[in-house]
């Protein structure tokens, strides 16, 4: 028993072990007690309380001993506790006391979900969320971490939820010192407000001083009488360099010069503002002066509260509505490739034919556009009589051979648009998915559908299809796609920011344009008896915690035949003269007598 405890027990290091180890360590391996062989020796009848580790296990004596490197592995983890415990501030520091407070303040006022998220799990996020998070920086540290357990993962994932979410409800208060404005340069009415907007925004003192914020109008407007530029500076001769003008190439080059962007108009002008910032977007305050407005949820007439609201110490609340990264990649085989200057060459596997070789796999594809799109993208087969045929795609799959009309990929904004009319869903603007709708299928089971937003789908149109098609970005753009060319769709990393009125506006404007779940004429009351008294009886009603008794309606109609007979001929329901017969005349006579 000694030799073979001699020979399974951990001791001193062997020789040339001290040459690796720290002096820490092999100090603590030196007075380390062994581990007990037999974990149910109980002197005097009772257990011994003491910290050694026990292995709790009725056959203690015939399992092995661990080996050293097991041993170790413990000492070395324990040496590294005992230096983080040492390294800890003092209880009584007042940093620590701040710290402490913090963290129960946060636990107190964080939602449980955050809080086990933020005080147990190790989130790449919580550690380094800051201005901005360098998300390329957090994605391959996790993808180096080989410990990654299932309860991390978890917890990591709802951490990121929450961050999404407390950034949606998280107001943006910042100084608004560049205001663009975009309207219809063509509407003589939206011009008159475009001039009255422009000069409160100048006149107004903003940020400590006398005067308001820069305006950026269209350039369009620069010669416009309606609009009088002339007549704006000579109220202040300050507003001559306050008063700016915008062009399409300025959007696209320099987004960051705007603070923040007011369109006048309808859904259309939102539209339009999508389709100036192809990169980033400032937020977009959206005043209501057109026909329908999904968008447009603010009204002209409090614009002066409106913004004095988002531009004061309320701040503005977001939201990021998602875009579409869409690019056309022409074949080289192609009729419908124009021979774009502003195309570049590149290779894209051809995935038109799953069964063909490896050596054809592989084709020169030559990238055309590219289109951020806000609504929806759209292929149809344009004025070809022949049904269109198109191949689907998901992350370089294919998912199925579409025969129809044509199809239409649309953001949860756009479910309000093109989509619902083709008989999509309607989808809330914060759900990111990808709603795919098909225009009039040859088979009626191709229903309309919502998919992951992290897939790339690409429609191709077949080398052996009988025609070409055509594809819309945003109702814009309209290019022709011939045999072997394609369209690549992606969630855009450059989103769509709105300014949020309240917090269900989107009910709000679905109820207020489509009428939903409204009926033209409401039902009336029931002003008879109550459900199961049929015959007029009274019924009680409760009304907060009184109940009161409904008298009985009195009618100025003479029903009394149709309750004794059980209906006439005339009434098209109930018992008729041939129905009851004898019986009914004999009732009848025994009545009026």
């Amino acid at each position: 028993m000694e030799d073979r405890q001699a020979q399974t027990t951990p001791g001193t290091p062997r020789n040339g072990g001290s040459q690796h180890r720290s002096g820490a360590l092999a100090g603590a391996m030196a007075i380390r007690t062994p581990i007990r062989r037999d974990s149910f020796d109980r002197p005097n009848g009772f257990p011994s309380l003491d910290s050694t580790p026990r292995r709790f296990s009725t056959g203690a004596n015939a399992i092995p001993m661990p080996a050293p490197q097991v041993f170790a592995a413990q000492v070395a983890a324990e040496v590294e506790l005992d230096e983080k415990r040492a390294r800890m501030p003092n209880a009584k520091d007042p940093q620590h006391l701040e710290a402490a407070l913090n963290k129960f303040k946060f636990c107190s006022d964080t939602p449980s979900i955050a809080r086990l998220a933020a005080l147990t799990s190790p989130c790449y996020l919580h550690k380094r969320f800051g201005d901005a998070v360098d998300i390329d920086k957090v994605l391959e540290e996790m993808k180096g971490d080989d410990q990654l357990s299932h309860s991390r993962l978890m917890q990591t994932a709802a951490s990121v939820r929450e961050v999404s979410r407390q950034l949606q409800r998280r107001p943006l208060k910042r100084a608004v010192r560049n205001v663009m404005v975009v309207t219809k340069a063509r509407d003589n009415t939206l011009v008159s407000l475009t001039r009255q907007l422009a000069e409160w925004l100048l006149a107004t003192p903003r940020y400590g001083k006398d005067v308001g914020v820069n305006v950026w109008v269209d350039s369009k407007l620069r010669k416009s009488k309606r609009f009088g530029v002339e007549s704006l500076v000579e109220l202040d001769a300050r507003y001559k360099d306050m008063l700016r003008f915008w062009t399409p190439a300025l959007c696209l080059e320099q987004p960051e010069l705007f603070d923040l962007v007011i369109t006048l108009g309808g859904d259309g002008t939102v539209l339009f503002t999508s389709w100036l910032f192809q990169r980033i977007v400032p937020p977009v305050l959206a005043f209501s002066l057109g026909s329908l407005g999904f968008l447009t949820n603010f009204d002209f007439e409090q614009y002066k509260h409106q913004l004095n609201r988002i531009m004061g110490d309320t701040g503005m609340r977001i939201n990021m509505r998602m875009r579409f990264t869409c690019t056309v990649y022409r074949s080289a085989a192609s009729t419908a490739y124009s021979g774009a200057s502003s195309a570049s060459l590149s290779t894209t596997p051809s995935l038109n034919s799953p069964t063909s070789a490896s050596a054809d796999t592989q084709s020169n594809k030559i990238e055309g556009e590219t289109h951020e799109v806000l609504n929806e993208l759209v292929i149809d087969r344009g004025p070809s009589s022949y049904i269109s045929s198109l191949d689907l795609y998901a992350n370089d799959s294919l998912l199925t051979r579409i025969s129809a009309d044509g199809i239409i990929l649309s953001t949860p904004t756009g479910s309000t648009a093109y989509s619902l009319s083709a008989g999509g869903s309607l989808v809330h603007p914060d759900i990111p998915a990808i709603l795919l709708t098909p225009i009039c299928p040859h088979t009626l089971s191709f229903r309309p559908m919502l998919l992951n937003d992290d897939m790339a789908l690409k429609v191709s149109i077949p080398s052996t299809g009988r025609g070409g098609a055509f594809v819309s970005f945003d109702g814009k753009g309209r290019v022709e796609l011939g045999r072997g060319d394609e369209v690549v769709v992606r969630a855009s990393q450059y989103p769509f920011p709105t300014v949020m009125g309240q917090p269900l506006e989107w009910f709000d404007s679905i109820s207020r344009t489509l009428r939903w779940n409204t009926r033209a004429a409401e039902q009336k009351d029931w002003a008879g008896g109550a459900a199961g008294h049929g015959e007029g009886d009274g019924a009680e009603l409760v009304e907060g915690e009184e109940r009161r008794k409904v008298e009985e309606p009195e009618f100025d109609i003479d029903f009394a035949e149709e309750e004794v007979g059980g209906g006439s001929r005339d009434s098209g329901y109930g018992g008729t003269e041939s129905d009851a017969g004898g019986v009914e005349r004999e009732e009848k006579g025994r009545v009026w007598q």
